[in-house]
Formats: C-alpha cells, structure tokens, sequence
C-alpha cells in the first residue's frame, strides 16, 4: 500500500496569506489532489467572479498535473475539455506535486494571468514545495 502526503486546512491557510501578502486583490482557490475545495477566498475588492475563476483554474491544475495555462491542456480533444464544465484551462493555477504525487493545487484570479501564476507560486513556496 502506498502512503500520501496530504494538505491540512492550515497549509491551506498558510497558502492564502502567502498569497495576499503580494497585495493584489485577488481570488485564491486551494484544492487537495482529488479537486476538492479546501479554501477559497476572495480578497476584499476582488470581482465577483473571481472565486469561480480562481477554482476552475485550481481543478484543472490538479487534474492534470500541470500549470493550468499550460498549452497542452488547451490543444486536448475540445469535446473531453467540455465534458468537465468546472475547469478552466487559462494560466494562474499551479499543482502541488510531493514525492512524484499530486496533493493539490493553487489558483488564482483577479491580477493578469502571469500575476496569478506568480501568486499561487508564492503559495506553493511558503510550504516549501517544488511544482512539478
């Protein structure tokens, strides 16, 4: 049997305040390797739609392993990409890979998308792991 390293709601937490440190009015989305929220926020004077954004993006990452704008997601049958109407294939989230393993993933909305992208990496850093 194999063991897994798993997020806990205060990595989860850790992650969002790495975020905001940065200071753009942003969402923040942090789900574990199934996809499963663990946090959402939305930074005072974000959009509205940015939490929905930020969690698509964050889906998108932890299921495919991949940075979400990553422009192999983009290019995969267009029919497989519709059938999963909760991802989004733009750039701004990031995986959490442990020990060859998914955990999660970072997504951010609201700045520019390599703003985003900067964001959930700064989250990623302050638990000190590497995105695969």
């Amino acid at each position: 049997m194999r063991s897994k390293q798993m997020l806990t709601a205060d990595d989860a937490a850790a992650i969002n305040a790495a975020c905001k440190r940065h200071g753009w009015i942003v969402s923040v989305a942090v789900v574990d390797g199934g996809g499963h929220v663990m946090h959402l926020v939305r930074h005072d004077g974000a959009g509205y739609g940015t939490p929905d954004v930020a969690l698509r993006k964050a889906r998108t990452s932890t299921m495919t392993r991949k940075p979400s704008g990553v422009a192999e997601i983009a290019t995969l049958d267009r029919l497989t990409i519709l059938a999963f109407n909760d991802r989004l294939p733009l750039q701004g989230a990031l995986p959490m890979i442990v020990d060859g393993q998914c955990v999660g993933a970072v997504g951010v909305s609201g700045a520019t998308s390599p703003q985003d992208e900067q964001i959930a990496q700064a989250g990623i850093d302050a638990l000190g792991l590497l995105t695969g």
